[in-house]
């Protein structure tokens, strides 16, 4: 097989006052007509906390993600590099002041759903108030919590109305919780439950079929954005496990992969072989991350976190749990992001046991230390039970812990990580949009994603803050250092590693090295069919 390793621009840019469309059309095709296949881990199920997968105001989780950023569309969208949003259901949007709290956008003519209903501006609102309004506590109306007023002043303009300044907004704008929704089809209320999605992007969601364990995708004829679709019809496959998707891959039957590829399968794909197969290595901005319950009796005292930050070796967790896909983090802003400081190796170094046990002793804490450190079995593939195995181990081995793991499925994970029954549990990040705020703001904000007792006066209500007021992006450097160096003192956060990306693909599938953006979220309409070697 054939390896290919890109190197991205760099993950840096202003914004800009004006946005300015650049067109576009789905003029691409799939040669023979065969639907490209798409195999993944990902797995959908209506439940109580997750009552409609793929309505915008109810899904915060890039596996939902994948499916609503083809479907859906937004005012603005991530371009296929750099960091500047650029324009899809908007002809054109900016800031319409010097203090960033006014944001205006002006509509193209002629967008309709799937349904064929019209879309206008009053749609615009609508998705907005809607989202702000049911506020589901699984869902990501943080992003747009601030808000204060969205305003259709006629059937082509909205205008938003900030509560605070905010130079992220277009940022945000171009996530899917900003999804542009029919107010005809979509309660106000409420969810479109199961997996029905009226939409106006590139793709219609043609059939979701969860017995068969597969979606289709059918290119919009009607999609008006800057979008360039290069191929007619998608079909995406749900493999329980990674092993069977490969041996899909390895047959013929799928045509990609991307999530999730284990370790062991990045190592075996990259070895040299003629099996009409390629492994596209880029890097990411996915982060792996432990979050204490500062409420806890234990982990809620700050030398129990900063012990185990001197005592957690990253080095070990990259090389053996996961051969080198992935990179020690220092950070919980990654590498690669304007801002990102490695303030936890600047504060604790390599692993110290010595040191460790000095801040247990010069704080009274007796020895070993009991603690559960919990994980999702299901949700970020096979490999997070040997990386917990072996934070436990590493803890243990200093005998100023006594460790245990403790696994649960996703769909019980998140609920319970949520009303603070784990003392230490582990999560992943993959970021809504390319910016420091990202990594920062959802984790230490009022009614932040983690809803975590933590709360640091200075984070919250001065560095946020004083980021968002500034529009060049470069500007914030120092802010964003001082708030990862608050962070790395306090420990209510502990980051690990910061991941790589790959897709597997049949040499005859075209446009993988765009297949994933800087947020990791799988972009269908860049994927073509051409001839292998």
């Amino acid at each position: 097989m054939n390896r290919k390793i890109l190197v991205l621009p760099a993950l840096a840019g202003l914004l800009v006052p004006v946005l300015a469309g650049c067109g576009g059309g789905a003029d691409g095709d799939d040669g023979d007509g065969k639907p490209i296949v798409v195999g993944t881990t990902d797995s959908f199920a209506v439940s109580k906390d997750t009552p409609a997968p793929f309505d915008p105001a109810a899904s915060y989780d890039v596996s939902a993600w994948n499916v609503m950023r083809n479907t859906f569309q937004t005012l603005l969208r991530l371009p296929r590099s750099g960091t500047e949003p650029v324009t899809d259901a908007a002809e054109r949007c900016g800031f319409t002041d010097q203090r960033n709290e006014q944001y205006r956008c002006t509509l193209r003519d002629g967008l309709t759903f799937s349904n064929g209903n019209e879309l206008d501006a009053k749609d615009v609102e609508f998705s907005v108030k809607r989202l702000l309004h049911i506020d589901f506590a699984n869902g990501p109306a943080s992003l747009l919590s601030n808000v204060d007023k969205a305003e259709a002043t006629n059937d082509r303009e909205i205008v938003f109305h900030l509560k605070k300044p905010d130079a992220t907004f277009p940022y945000k704008l171009a996530t899917p919780a900003a999804s542009i929704v029919d107010s005809e089809t979509y309660p106000a209320n409420g969810f479109v439950k199961g997996f029905d999605v009226t939409g106006s992007g590139p793709y219609v969601l043609d059939d979701f079929d969860a017995k068969k364990n597969k979606a289709v995708f059918t290119r919009n004829p009607d999609y008006k954005g800057t979008l360039n679709v290069k191929n007619s019809r998608v079909e995406m496959r749900f493999f329980k496990r990674s092993a069977d998707m490969e041996k899909a891959l390895s047959a013929g039957d799928i045509d990609l992969m991307n999530r999730t590829i284990s370790p062991e399968q990045v190592e075996k794909l990259e070895t040299p072989k003629d099996d009409g197969i390629e492994l596209v290595e880029q890097p990411g901005q996915e982060i792996r991350y432990l979050v204490f319950n500062t409420d806890d009796r234990t982990a809620g005292r700050t030398a129990v976190r900063k012990a185990m930050a001197q005592v957690i070796d990253r080095q070990q967790l990259v090389r053996d749990v996961y051969a080198r896909t992935s990179e020690p983090l220092y950070s919980i802003v990654p590498g690669g992001l304007p801002g990102h400081t490695n303030s936890f190796f600047n504060e604790y170094g390599e692993p110290d046991t010595s040191a460790a046990r000095d801040t247990l002793r010069e704080a009274g804490i007796d020895t070993p230390v009991k603690i559960t450190l919990a994980y999702t079995t299901d949700h970020y593939g096979d490999v997070t039970a040997k990386e917990f195995k072996t934070l436990k181990e590493q803890l243990n081995a200093t005998g100023l812990f006594r460790a245990e793991t403790k696994g649960a499925p996703w769909k019980s994970y998140r609920p319970a990580a949520t009303e603070g029954k784990y003392q230490v549990y582990g999560y992943g990040w993959f970021p809504d949009f390319p910016d420091a705020d990202n990594f920062i703001a959802p984790f230490f904000e009022k009614n932040n994603f983690l809803d975590s007792p933590y709360d640091n006066h200075e984070i919250r209500n001065k560095l946020i803050p004083q980021t968002r007021r500034e529009a060049d992006r470069a500007g914030t450097t120092s802010d964003f250092k001082r708030a990862q160096d608050i962070v790395a003192d306090e420990v209510p956060l502990l980051p690990l590693w910061q991941g790589k990306q790959y897709i597997a693909a049949r040499d005859d599938i075209t446009g993988v090295e765009w297949a994933l953006n800087s947020a990791s979220v799988l972009q269908l309409w860049e994927l073509g069919r051409g001839v292998g070697n």
